[in-house]
């Protein structure tokens, strides 16, 4: 259980950081693109900075899904 925990802090914060180094490099960029899902459209925001949100998501569940697939040490 201590191995699970550890592992999930281990990737919650990797992606955290991930994404604060994400958000301060794409302050400066200058080509803005919205997404538009159904009806709505998404504020505009760099192309870099939503392929980087995909990338960071994508660790976390990884991570996440790694972790619960790790056996424990129960005997």
């Amino acid at each position: 259980m201590l191995l699970h925990l550890r592992l999930l802090a281990i990737t919650f914060t990797s992606s955290l950081a991930l994404l604060l180094m994400l958000c301060l490099g794409a302050q400066n960029l200058s080509e803005r693109h919205a997404l538009k899902i159904g009806n709505a459209t998404t504020a505009p925001l760099p192309s870099g900075f939503i392929i980087g949100v995909s990338i960071v998501l994508g660790v976390i569940s990884g991570g996440t899904i790694t972790t619960l697939k790790v056996p424990s040490n129960r005997n």
